[in-house]
Formats: C-alpha cells, sequence, structure tokens
C-alpha cells in the first residue's frame, strides 16, 4: 500500500516578530496541528502561511530546516523548529523543493484559509515580486501617528494607537487581529476564529484597509507615470 500524504507547514504567530516562523511537518491536515499547538505556551493562536503536501513530508521538512541552517544560522533554538527567517523566504525555499518533489503541492494562505491556485505564469511573475506578499498593517503607512485614536466599528468604540501595530484599551496592549478577535461580537465571529483587523477598525470615517488600499493604488499609479515619462 503506497504511503500516505502529509504535510510541511510554515506558522507565523501575532505574538511573534515579523521575521520569525515554525516550520514543521504533521501527518494531519495543517488547520488541526495548528490548533493542537494554541496552548498557553504561546499568548495567541498560530496562522497558517503556506504548506506544501507530498508523501516524502518527513525527508522535505528535514531538507528545508538544513537549506535554512546553511544560509546562516536562523534557529531560533537548535532543537526546535521556530526560525528567525522572513515567511516569504521560507516559502520560496519551499518553491524550489517542490520542483523536485513529482507529488509536491505548496498551497499559501490568507487568514488561515488557502488562496485560489494561480496559472504557473502568475507564480513566476508574483515570485520576482519583492515584497512576495503585503506586510502586516502597520498604521505608518496609512499617515496614522501613535496617541491618536481610531475606531473599532463593531462596537464603535475609540482606542488608542499605542505603537505602529497595536492598541491600547483598558490598560492593555493588543494587535489589531488578536483585538477583533477579542472584542468582535458574538453574533458577528466567523467560524475560523480569525480576522484581518486592518478591515474592522477606522480612521476619521474611512476603514483603515481601504486607506491602505488608496495609498498602495496611489504610490502604485505614481510608479507607473515615472515608468512611462520620456
Amino acid at each position: 500500500m503506497s504511503k500516505e500524504p502529509g504535510y510541511v507547514y510554515i506558522l507565523t504567530n501575532p505574538s511573534f516578530r515579523e521575521d520569525w516562523v515554525k516550520i514543521g511537518k504533521s501527518a494531519r491536515p495543517v488547520d488541526v496541528r495548528s490548533k493542537e499547538l494554541d496552548n498557553t505556551a504561546v499568548p495567541l493562536p498560530f496562522e497558517i502561511f503556506a504548506t506544501m503536501k507530498t508523501v516524502k513530508y518527513n525527508e522535505v521538512e528535514k531538507l528545508v530546516h538544513k537549506m535554512i541552517d546553511r544560509l546562516t544560522d536562523l534557529r531560533i533554538r537548535q532543537n526546535r523548529e521556530f526560525f528567525n527567517v522572513a515567511p516569504g523566504v521560507a516559502l520560496s525555499i519551499f518553491r524550489d523543493i517542490a520542483q523536485a518533489v513529482d507529488d509536491a503541492e505548496v498551497v499559501e494562505y490568507e487568514d488561515n484559509k488557502p488562496l485560489p491556485d494561480k496559472p504557473c505564469g502568475e507564480q513566476e511573475a508574483d515570485a520576482k515580486k519583492e515584497p512576495h506578499r503585503r506586510g502586516r498593517f502597520k498604521f505608518s503607512l496609512v499617515g496614522i501617528r501613535i496617541g491618536e485614536t481610531v475606531r473599532f466599528e463593531p462596537l464603535g468604540i475609540d482606542v488608542k494607537v499605542a505603537s505602529d501595530d497595536a492598541v491600547e484599551y483598558q490598560d492593555r496592549i493588543f494587535k489589531l487581529s488578536p483585538f477583533v478577535g477579542t472584542f468582535m461580537p458574538e453574533e458577528r465571529q466567523n467560524a475560523s476564529g480569525s480576522y484581518q483587523g486592518a478591515k474592522y477598525f477606522s480612521y476619521h470615517g474611512k476603514v483603515l484597509e481601504d486607506l491602505r488600499r488608496d495609498i498602495e493604488a496611489q504610490t502604485e499609479a505614481e510608479t507607473h507615470s515615472q515608468s512611462v515619462e520620456p
């Protein structure tokens, strides 16, 4: 009987630095494994960044670890699966290895949900883009300063901006997504318990995610305009 496929995964965590990842393996779906890792040792739930499905998942996990270790000493603790490497770099290694593994299937995730497959040409184009994926929301991206207030729309409450990516409420500091998960009214909660925080806060009446997209679109238009000028 043929060996059943398993998964090698890249997990991130809102409580970690943005260039820390956990890279491990599981014989079961990764959403099950990520929930098992949600315990008192980690203050916030893990988020799935990408997976690779293959019958050679044991070998592939060791190879990914070895390739990262060869880059430099990026392992946070030598006997653990945590690495000081950007998630996009780890994903590039996944894609490189997948080209040499016949049955490998690499899937990217956003908000703990798999992104739809893209044609090969689009994947290659994406791989050339820097950065590979949008980074986490930061208030400085939309010109909001520390000390200003933003509104959590589901409850209509104002909270203070405590740092470039966190708010203060009831004398506690929260990243945006964990804040939404903690205070979202029960009737508006989703099944996954994962939220894109910037979609639920507003600044002067405009949703943060919309502000970010407007600025990105303006920047892209200006860049395009400059590139076509004679």
